[in-house]
């Protein structure tokens, strides 16, 4: 690829853009930054990962392999009315923006090779759980680059657009919930005597060992679950307390709700 670039610069774009320069995805000086007002935003990735910003011409991107459309929703028909009389036909377009279908981009921006994207904020350090769509204008040759960059900011899985709704609510939403879990574990492990600092230590490491446990055994979670689980023991007594509680249909109803907002924000744009 000759260039891309990012439209907006929020903290979604700089995650990606430092996928991109620090894994060697791209050139920092084939990577383009541009957002509506905030110069000093454009500077400050500039001055951090050595990327170029988009002139008032705006001549890089009629230049561009690849347009990533960053912005906040609110903004995006503003910012496809601002690019689309420069964009060749040619430019694919890689959007992260919740809930703006690609038949919205394809409205606002031609029928062109378009790519819609749900990474989540653990992009940030390059751990991402993403899924992503394309529309039948993207060949090969772009499918692979796109999913060449997100997979610079973690794992990317290809889904169908109406699926999206649930990779929301899955992983876009997912590590709410992990923080969530763990406030909750703080909170306990604290009412029983541990300091805030020992139990946060605990938890990070339980969590990040289970983890990878299931990553790297391949074992399925019932019977990890199950290896943990001495009877009449510790483990038991807790998990038969969290089936009183009626622990899976909590989080079902959890990630149903989230799919169902998606799709409720979805049908706004």
């Amino acid at each position: 690829m000759k260039s891309i670039v990012f439209v907006g610069a929020g903290s979604m774009a700089e995650a990606i853009v430092a996928g991109i320069v620090e894994n060697n995805v791209m050139r920092a000086d084939q990577v383009y930054v541009m957002n509506k007002s905030d110069d000093d935003r454009l500077k400050e990735m500039k001055e951090k990962y050595g990327v170029a910003i988009v002139c008032p011409e705006r001549r890089a991107l009629q230049e561009a392999d690849i347009i990533v459309l960053a912005t906040k929703p609110k903004d995006i028909q503003q910012a496809m009315r601002d690019i689309a009389p420069l964009l060749t036909n040619e430019a694919a377009v890689l959007s992260v923006i919740a809930g703006v279908s690609i038949k919205t981009m394809e409205d606002g921006l031609g029928k062109r090779p378009i790519a819609r994207s749900m990474p989540n904020t653990s992009a940030t350090i390059g751990k991402s759980a993403s899924g992503v769509a394309f529309n039948h204008f993207v060949d090969e040759s772009i499918r692979t680059h796109i999913l060449h960059l997100l997979g610079s900011i973690g794992i990317v899985k290809e889904v169908e657009e109406d699926e999206l709704h649930a990779v929301t609510a899955l992983s876009g939403s997912g590590p709410a919930y992990i923080y969530y879990m763990v406030e909750a574990l703080e909170e306990a492990a604290m009412a029983n005597g541990l300091s805030r600092e020992v139990a946060r230590d605990l938890i990070i490491q339980t969590v990040e060992g289970a983890a990878a446990m299931l990553k790297q055994t391949g074992d399925e979670p019932m019977e990890l679950r199950k290896n943990v689980t001495s009877p009449g023991g510790t483990t038991e007594a807790g998990l038969q307390t969290l089936e009183e509680c009626l622990f899976k249909e909590a989080i079902a109803a959890c990630v149903s709700r989230a799919e169902a907002r998606s799709r409720e924000l979805g049908a706004m744009f």
